[in-house]
């Protein structure tokens, strides 16, 4: 198995779950990785060295593709001016989400964009777009399965270039439908909050979605926001200032 590849370890009572676990955690079918076996596990004997399964999840990556080779290192190279290079940056980007949507037997259009550039950030970001009929699946609940096909890709595109890279993937306008929502719920629970003198919590919600909530409320007069809670069940709370 190819260890310069992103991995996963899991920890489980079976192999079988162990799998199936990691699977879920990268929102990716089976046929998607490749599964070695670190420890097969042990029942022991009479509950007594017992012990649980391990397996590394390896993504199924292409070995080497003339084109990806093209894309890294020709544009790449210490001679290429800083535009090459980002160029070349995008243009991974979105081969890397193309083939893990292949993989994942999901038809779709991927194009990418480079962000503004920014002093807290050595490179500019990268948002992918996803465009096509039926994606809802590629959401998932509290968009689950788009958040992990983002950190996987993070994943492969930090192997690649061997530094971590800012990027955001979005589907149908997704993120951007969720952030408006988020911020109208947000200031629809400051106003009760205000009027009631009671805390009141938002749901759950993964990090990306709390920052919208207290990026809303954080010039409010009359409430602050905190989060509270362990993921995935982590929420924010508005409470009313004294």
């Amino acid at each position: 198995m190819d260890k310069s590849r992103a991995t996963l370890e899991v920890i489980a009572q079976s192999v079988d779950e162990a799998i199936q676990k990691g699977l879920n955690e990268l929102g990716l079918p089976r046929e998607a990785v490749e599964v070695e076996v670190l420890d097969e596990g042990s029942q022991g004997v009479l509950g007594i060295g017992s012990r649980q399964a391990r397996v590394r999840i390896s993504l199924n990556t292409p070995e080497s593709q003339p084109e990806k080779a093209e894309a890294k290192e020709q544009p790449l190279d210490e001679e290429s001016d800083e535009e090459s290079k980002e160029a070349a940056v995008l243009a991974l980007a979105e081969q890397v989400v193309n083939e893990l949507l292949e993989k994942m037997n999901i038809s779709a259009n991927v194009s990418g964009e480079l962000g503004e550039k920014s002093d807290n950030l050595p490179y500019r970001p990268l948002k992918i777009d996803i465009t096509g009929k039926d994606l809802s699946i590629l959401i998932g609940k509290r968009g689950k399965t788009l958040n992990a096909l983002q950190y996987v890709t993070r994943l492969i595109m930090g192997k690649e270039l061997e530094r971590g890279i800012p990027l955001t993937i979005d589907v149908e306008g997704y993120r951007k439908r969720r952030e408006n929502q988020v911020r109208q719920l947000a200031q629809r629970i400051a106003q009760q909050v205000a009027q009631t003198q009671h805390r009141q919590a938002l749901e759950p919600m993964p990090p990306n979605e709390r920052r919208f909530a207290h990026l809303e409320l954080k010039d409010h007069p009359d409430v602050y926001t905190e989060s509270t809670g362990e993921d995935p069940n982590r929420k924010v709370v508005v409470y009313p200032k004294q």
